[in-house]
């Protein structure tokens, strides 16, 4: 049985991504980390009694040993808009300090190491679609900056450990990615037309709404998490959906979803909002024959009842 360390696990991605490394044949035990700053104890409620599954709150920025493990999945951080807003200097940290303390952990254990990186490194691209080898076009001061800067160093942080130490590293850089579990309250755009279309609450826009984006379901993407942690590849490689949407196109698929009446109504376009993001999939087509499986509507149809208990009435 291989002991498995998930930083993060109780967020949106490293609760899936727990589920499924529980899930696989061989059995793995998982500890999972956290200091809940973002993350939800909610999300690992139906693994309380699982004895295959451990947990420890605690903030990977400061230094821990959890004893030797045979693999790290580093998913801590702030990953929403709103939470990087409101937490500036403890994303900067997860993403330096916590790196690097779960980096150690990979060298002296000698274990392997995949980090999740974003597609928010590529910032707001002037190549389109996203390739691995584009470098990418950030502002390292603007209000998104805490959180693209700090993967961006995680990235650097993990290509050293690995030129160095020798340390196995992987890393994958993350396209829009939804369904269950996602923050009700992260300002993301399918949870936020999601709650709004429920609501009976008009459909907030941003800009002209013909910005674009791409929408991974979470199964999809933690498939192909699990098969690069199983390769041998070194270099980032891109995990997400290549169809890409306008915000307006997202917001009528949600609406038809739900069957709101909601309208739409535009609000000013935040700064440094990306005007494209859509990723280039062919490395991950070719190094891990893995490509999406879900249409949008798809999984959105398989979100919808998340979202519905999201607005239901809590029993006392």
């Amino acid at each position: 049985m291989k002991k498995i360390l998930v930083t993060g696990a109780a967020g949106f991605l490293g609760s899936h991504l727990t589920d499924a490394l529980l899930a696989q044949s061989g059995a793995h035990s998982v500890l999972g980390v956290d200091n809940l700053s973002t993350g939800s104890l909610a999300n690992l409620a139906h693994l309380t009694e699982n004895p295959a599954f451990s947990f420890l709150n605690h903030d990977i920025t400061l230094p821990f040993d959890p004893g030797p493990v045979d693999f790290i999945f580093n998913f801590a951080s702030p990953a929403s808009p709103v939470d990087y807003a409101r937490l500036g200097p403890e994303t900067l940290l997860a993403g330096s300090a916590g790196t690097i303390n779960t980096l150690n952990l990979a060298r002296k254990y000698n274990a392997g190491f995949l980090h999740a990186s974003t597609s928010e490194c590529y910032g707001d691209p002037e190549v389109h679609p996203q390739l691995e080898t584009y470098w990418g076009r950030v502002n390292p001061i603007g209000p998104r900056s805490v959180y693209d800067e700090a993967k961006r160093f995680s990235e650097a942080a993990v290509a050293a450990w690995h030129h160095y130490y020798a340390v196995d590293t992987r890393m994958v850089r993350i396209f829009n990615t939804y369904g269950p579990r996602l923050q009700t309250n992260d300002g993301r755009v399918i949870s936020n037309f999601m709650l709004q279309a429920l609501a009976g609450q008009p459909l907030t826009i941003y800009g002209d709404g013909l910005q674009t984006r791409s929408f991974c379901f979470v199964s999809d993407l933690i498939d192909g998490i699990l098969r690069l942690a199983q390769s041998d590849e070194h270099t980032p490689v891109n995990l997400g959906n290549p169809t890409e949407f306008t915000m307006l196109q997202c917001a009528q698929e949600i609406l038809n979803i739900t069957g709101s009446n909601s309208t739409i109504v535009h609000q000013p376009l935040p700064q440094d909002d990306p005007a494209r993001r859509c990723p280039d999939i062919t490395k991950a087509r070719a190094l891990l024959h893995w490509e999406p499986k879900v249409s949008l509507r798809e999984g959105l149809q398989k979100s919808l009842a998340y979202f519905q208990s999201c607005l239901a009435p809590k029993s006392k």
